[in-house]
């Protein structure tokens, strides 16, 4: 059974996941650790290549790359990640559940991002902080919530809601996917779909001014290789549609789309480490 893959990217952010959780089954040892740090961990370090919208919304693609980092106790029970998990710590870790803080880094998006944006007010990097939880319903199926608070970059609250199925087909080789969905507060459309009146003559765009609801639905998955014991590699695709204030945003409308597709290719090497 493949265990502990590493996280990835997901269009509009690059994501520096970070898990580190202990098991039930490892309660006893916790408690003879000399430091919370003590004891065998892993860090998988990696990259991953994609081809993206230039921004969420837009209608234009381009080809990027991003660094894809992982940390994690040796030993973690965890059956199942995803690309798109942000990075996350997590205080309950069961067989069937697992709870705790996760948190989501945005970069800076204005006119040098894509011709579509100029003249419209620059977003600026930032992050969001919150929590996520995980159930397994059965041994090749997992949902996962994150809610997330905007800050500097935006003030709005982000859900994302993510269902996923996987089965190893040979011991080296899974197969995963599932649905997804994503909902935002007024506060996040605003920063990344609204248009004011300035905003309105200075781009050539309608003026547009959002609420509050469904943001996006659509569909995942994952072919993941490991092709020793430290390297593993992953071909993903992700189609997501826009939905509600986001769809009908005026940026979308006359110069983006409602279709967002990424798809790419990673790999990642193991390092396995011991603290005293």
């Amino acid at each position: 059974m493949l265990r502990n893959f590493p996280l990835g990217v997901l269009s509009g952010a690059v994501l520096f996941p970070l898990i580190a959780s202990t098991s039930f089954a490892q309660a006893q040892e916790t408690q003879t650790r000399k430091h919370f740090w003590s004891g065998d961990w892993y860090l998988t370090v990696g990259a991953a290549g994609f081809a993206a919208p230039r921004f969420e919304g837009s209608n234009s693609r381009i080809f990027n790359a991003t660094p894809m980092i992982s940390l994690g106790r040796a030993g973690a029970t965890t059956r199942f990640t995803s690309r798109n998990d942000n990075p996350s710590f997590a205080f309950i870790d069961t067989e069937t559940f697992r709870a705790g803080i996760a948190g989501k880094l945005l970069f800076k998006r204005d006119g040098d991002t894509a011709d579509e944006l100029k003249g419209l007010d620059p977003v600026r990097w930032g992050v969001e902080a919150g929590g996520f939880f995980e159930v397994y319903p059965t041994d090749w199926l997992r949902v996962r919530g994150e809610v997330r608070q905007g800050i500097r970059a935006h003030k709005g609250v982000v859900a994302d809601v993510s269902a996923d199925a996987f089965v190893d087909v040979t011991p080296t080789v899974r197969i995963s996917g599932g649905p997804r969905a994503s909902f935002a507060t007024k506060d996040y459309f605003d920063t990344y779909y609204g248009v004011d009146a300035d905003e309105a003559v200075a781009s050539g765009l309608s003026q547009y001014k959002p609420g509050g609801g469904f943001k996006s639905a659509g569909v995942g998955g994952a072919i993941t290789w490991k092709a020793t014991e430290k390297v593993t590699t992953s071909l993903f695709a992700e189609y997501a549609r826009l939905q509600g204030p986001a769809a009908d945003s005026s940026l979308v409308k006359e110069r983006g789309s409602r279709d967002q597709f990424t798809v790419g290719l990673s790999a990642t090497y193991r390092f396995d480490f011991s603290l005293e």
